[in-house]
C-alpha cells in the first residue's frame, strides 16, 4: 500500500510542478496527504527532490487499482490543482492526461472540477462525486 500511495503522492508532486512554481500550500497539503497515509517526511522530501531535479517527468502507471483508489487520486489531483486558486492549462492538461492513465476519459476532470474544492474544510459528494466519475469509465 505504501508504495502504491508512493506513486500517488509523485503524481500530485507532479502537478505541483506543471505550472513551473511549486506552491507554499501545494507542498503543505502534499505533506499533509502523505504524513496522513503513514509516509515519512523524509520520503515526501525525497520524493520532491527526485522530480524537481528531473526535466520530463515519468509516466506513471496505475495497476490493479480498485475504482475507489483510482477516485481518490483524481478527487486529490483536482483538489491540489486548484489550492492555490489558480488553474493553468498545464495543470488541466496533466490532470486530463492522469485521469486516461488511470482508465477515465479526460473529460471527468472538467465534470468533477466544478464540484472539488480548493479548501479540504469544504466537504464535497463524493458518493454523487464517485458516481459522476464512474460514467467516465473507460
Amino acid at each position: 500500500m505504501v508504495e502504491n500511495f508512493k506513486t500517488h503522492l509523485k503524481s500530485l508532486i507532479q502537478l505541483a510542478l506543471s505550472d513551473q512554481k511549486f506552491d507554499k500550500d501545494e507542498k503543505i497539503w502534499i505533506y499533509s496527504i502523505g504524513k496522513a497515509n503513514k509516509i515519512p517526511e523524509k520520503d515526501i522530501e525525497a520524493l520532491i527532490l527526485d522530480a524537481m531535479s528531473k526535466r520530463d517527468h515519468e509516466a506513471l502507471t496505475f495497476s490493479a487499482l480498485s475504482f475507489d483508489e483510482k477516485f481518490e487520486y483524481l478527487y486529490n489531483l483536482i483538489q491540489l490543482m486548484k489550492i492555490d486558486n489558480e488553474v493553468f492549462l498545464s495543470e488541466i492538461n496533466y490532470c486530463e492526461r492522469l485521469a486516461e492513465n488511470l482508465g477515465f476519459d479526460k473529460k471527468v476532470v472538467k465534470k468533477l472540477s466544478s464540484r472539488i474544492y480548493s479548501d479540504p474544510a469544504i466537504t464535497s459528494d463524493r458518493e454523487l462525486l464517485k458516481k459522476q466519475a464512474k460514467s467516465f469509465e473507460l
